[in-house]
């Protein structure tokens, strides 16, 4: 199933979509408004977050499937993490970007991955809502990523995310890393978050990024997350190791969309990222 939550003058509400129909859970339980409510319950039964919602829908009818652009974050994260350099084009952007270029490919073939902190829930922003970039940098970049969805430290899901970037800022020292990555409205997450049986195969899935300005498409890409050199339970088992993960955490697993040298997103720009059995996400762009 589908998980999105909406926010509107009734409050929050959790949607469930299981195929062409959706449901309202919140109607059924006014305590259930997250996501993360589900997997409590599921967490502490034994169950999966599925089996407790059908439980909820069995005693619910149908209402409209909520559109993309008008939901909220689909998770209530506590922090969001993210790896490099999984694809070997990101690899490439890195070495091209930096003036330590050798230390990029050591990360790309290490046994050990690249994992950083990205966000937390503050810096987060949702569908329809702008991802930020720096007013210090001079080319910012999205970064399309599967993101995996964790409670208590178990994978229970998948979203999109954009692992918005100051490639200028990282360019200049690797030091520089948590400025590039970690600031104001940073990051965004959403539609919806898929549970791994409507996902399938995470490391099988068609990823598309466009962006457009003043009604042109500046950008559009299309890869697989089977480009991906790691899998994600080797790169969650790498965030939790000697390190206590919050109850609700997102893990980026990386990109490999990465537009040409020269590309920079400008405020009003809107992006848009599709990934297969998930979702799209789309944010417009501001200047933070």
């Amino acid at each position: 199933m589908r998980y999105y939550r909406t926010v509107g003058a009734g409050g929050p509400r959790l949607v469930a979509r299981a195929g062409a129909d959706a449901y309202d859970l919140t109607a059924v339980r006014p305590n259930v408004t997250a996501f993360e409510d589900l997997a409590y319950v599921a967490n502490v039964s034994d169950r999966t977050v599925d089996e407790v919602a059908s439980d909820l829908i069995d005693a619910t009818e149908p209402v409209s499937v909520p559109t993309e652009t008008a939901v909220g974050v689909p998770t209530l994260v506590d922090e969001v993490w993210a790896a490099g350099v999984t694809y070997e084009i990101s690899e490439q952007a890195r070495e091209a970007e930096s003036g330590m270029p050798e230390m990029y490919l050591d990360v790309y073939g290490a046994e050990r991955p690249e994992v950083f902190f990205k966000a937390t829930w503050d810096r987060v922003v949702g569908p329809g809502d702008a991802v930020g970039v720096r007013g210090d940098s001079e080319w910012n970049v999205p970064e399309p990523e599967l993101g995996i969805v964790l409670y208590e430290g178990e994978i229970v899901g998948y979203t999109v995310g954009n692992d918005v970037s100051s490639r200028s800022i990282e360019g200049q020292n690797p030091l520089y890393l948590p400025q590039a990555k970690v600031y104001d409205r940073c990051c965004s997450l959403g539609p919806c978050v898929a549970t791994p049986d409507a996902v399938g195969d995470p490391h099988d899935l068609t990823m598309t990024m466009t962006v457009e300005r003043d009604g042109e498409t500046v950008y559009e890409g299309k890869t697989s997350t089977g480009e991906m050199v790691r899998t994600c339970e080797e790169l969650v088992s790498y965030l939790r190791r000697h390190n206590t993960v919050p109850e609700s955490a997102v893990l980026l697993t990386g990109t490999s969309l990465v537009p040409e040298e020269g590309f920079s997103l400008t405020p009003a720009d809107e992006i848009h990222i599709d990934i297969e059995n998930i979702g799209g996400l789309t944010n417009d762009v501001t200047t933070v």
